[in-house]
């Protein structure tokens, strides 16, 4: 029975990465899974030719205001930061298909807790209070519905988009020694970390990009033709101001970047961030996208949407949606240690 209801909700895991992805837009690689069937030991027959929405079921808890529309109504800057994905996740399940206000005909739970939303003035998330009010959602929830207790969370998910996600916190070593959130062990994640072998990165988890807003993107583009002049580009800090020497931000790898290649004029590399960012990136060939705090990036997900090739800086980096997204053949990888 364990291994029908392991490969069941493998098949729900599969198809709720499919929606997430319909949810970014992307729906000719959502098009591409018709080519197979997912099959699970007592569980569906699922052809993913058909509309995977019609095949599965999402209840979304209604929360107490507290934990989501009444602390973006407390700072709208919530709305636009690369960790919002949270909300828009939120309002993109409100209106889908895969929405049941039936809980007893779900096969995932979704709980919309904005844990990211408490910023500070420089924009930041307060990572103490993140705990705090993940662990009062779960126990609303768990004492006022039955579902969460009836499995410990398994067949519920979390969107945790956080530098580490659900160990919640923006420095690696704090990070690990929290860990992931205890009472989210068992349940899946949401988020845009992602790293092999990492004690923040469960493996079912589903990795998604962090969020970028759209006109932002729409406002910037240049035309088809506009030709690619710069060889080399990035932009972002190399050093940390708590570690001048650069060797523990970003594991010493933007601190390295700059000593070797500031002066090379292939390279058009600086810590300023002009306001002709985006359209900088569409006149250059190859994008740096080296790890900062954490491995991942809104940077890949802007390289990609302008044809600049990114080049990842970031051992064991696991990319959004990579069962589905072709990455090698859209990006470049560079070990950390060359």
């Amino acid at each position: 029975m364990m291994r029908g209801r392991t490969s069941t909700l493998r098949t729900w895991s599969h198809l709720l990465s499919l929606t997430l992805l319909l949810g970014f837009g992307v729906r000719d690689l959502v098009a591409l899974q018709t080519r197979f069937t997912t099959t699970g030991h007592e569980g569906p027959n699922v052809e993913l030719g058909e509309d995977p929405m019609r095949k599965m079921k999402v209840y979304v808890y209604d929360m107490p205001s507290k934990f989501n529309k009444r602390v973006v109504q407390k700072d709208m800057r919530c709305l636009m930061h690369m960790f919002s994905i949270e909300i828009h996740m939120h309002l993109f399940l409100l209106s889908s298909t895969v929405r049941t206000l039936d809980p007893e005909e779900a096969d995932w739970f979704y709980t919309p807790v904005y844990t990211n939303c408490d910023l500070t003035t420089t924009g930041l998330p307060f990572v103490k209070y993140m705990p705090r009010m993940m662990r009062s959602a779960i126990h609303y929830l768990s004492t006022k519905w039955p579902y969460w207790n009836r499995t410990d969370g398994v067949d519920h998910f979390f969107v945790v988009p956080h530098d580490f996600g659900a160990c919640f916190h923006y420095h690696e070593k704090e990070a690990i020694m929290r860990g992931i959130f205890p009472l989210l062990q068992h349940a899946t994640l949401i988020q845009t970390f992602g790293q092999v072998n990492h004690s923040c990165f469960k493996d079912d988890s589903i990795i998604i990009p962090p969020y970028v807003l759209p006109r932002r993107i729409s406002n910037h583009i240049l035309h088809a033709s506009t030709p690619r002049s710069t060889f080399v580009y990035f932009r972002g800090a190399f050093y940390d101001v708590d570690g001048p020497k650069g060797d523990y931000y970003a594991r010493g790898v933007r601190a390295t970047i700059w000593e070797i290649y500031k002066d090379n004029v292939l390279f058009d590399i600086s810590s300023e961030h002009p306001t002709t960012y985006y359209e900088d990136m569409q006149r250059s060939i190859f994008c740096l996208c080296p790890l900062g705090w954490a491995p991942w990036s809104p940077r890949i997900v802007e390289a990609v949407e302008f044809g600049c090739i990114p080049v990842v800086i970031a051992d064991n980096i696991v990319l959004p949606f990579r069962n589905v997204i072709p990455w090698d053949d859209m990006v470049v990888f560079v070990p950390e240690k060359d």
